[in-house]
């Protein structure tokens, strides 16, 4: 068995370095569009989505969404190459606004956390960044009034839609139920995931804070601390999740 693990490891290993090859070939072929362009911003959002449903009509072992996850990393790195990406979004870090961002934008883009929707749109408006990452509508909670407020009155246009999954994790140091004995969270964040609590932490004393990320970073730092937040929080925060999805509408987007 183990001259059979050996041989397929190594087919791995040569299929790698194939990817390696086609991916840094990939890069040069978008820097020589990047230099055609000559100025013509390097962000098409239809030309993305085109790539992505072509890529992921490609039946295999892997799943759509995960194939359709690695590509928008490609991209992501490739559309970096052609010119700087800046996106302003609703912070602090760790949110799910930056998970947005991510999500839609790959890795390869600077992120930069605003603290309000009003500053995120000014910082676009201002041409201090290309994009802004603002959230519209929660389908618990209802539209967001500030953020449609703010697209009456400004210049800016939507440019696309991201959809994202707002699903609440346990994020804790530790790797235990039993060592918590407090929850950080934003009070929605806590209201969403209260009948999981009461079920699972009964006893844990329930603290409210103004982000989930600010509850990531305090369970970060104090023993017998956990956080009610999302997976960008806790690869952030370096926390473990222990337990996923355990807001109590499982459909919450």
């Amino acid at each position: 068995m183990s001259d059979e693990i050996e041989k397929l490891r190594r087919e791995i290993d040569a299929l790698d370095d194939q990817l390696a090859a086609l991916l840094n070939r990939r890069a040069g072929l978008a820097q020589r569009i990047g230099a055609l362009k000559s100025g013509t911003p390097a962000y098409r959002p239809d030309r993305e989505i085109e790539i992505l449903r072509r890529i992921t009509k490609n039946p295999g072992v892997l799943p759509a969404e995960r194939v359709a996850a690695v590509f928008r990393e490609v991209i992501s790195a490739c559309r970096g190459l052609e010119e700087a990406i800046r996106v302003s979004y609703l912070g602090p870090e760790g949110t799910f606004s930056e998970q947005a961002v991510r999500k839609h934008f790959g890795r390869a883009v600077e992120g930069q956390p605003s603290g309000s929707v009003d500053e995120a749109f000014r910082r676009c408006e201002s041409g201090a960044v290309q994009f802004a990452v603002v959230p519209v509508e929660n389908s618990t909670e209802g539209v967001v009034g500030r953020t449609l407020d703010l697209l009456l009155a400004t210049p800016l246009r939507i440019c696309a839609e991201i959809e994202l999954r707002v699903q609440q994790n346990l994020l804790c140091k530790g790797e235990s139920l039993r060592a918590v004995r407090r929850v950080y969270s934003h009070a929605q964040s806590l209201a969403q995931c209260n009948g999981w609590l009461a079920q699972n932490l009964p006893g844990a004393e329930r603290v409210a804070v103004a982000s989930n990320a600010e509850a990531a970073q305090r369970a970060s730092t104090e023993e017998g601390s956990a956080a009610i937040a999302g997976e960008a929080a806790a690869e952030r925060y370096r926390l473990n999740v222990l337990a996923r999805s355990i807001e109590d509408a499982p459909n919450n987007t």
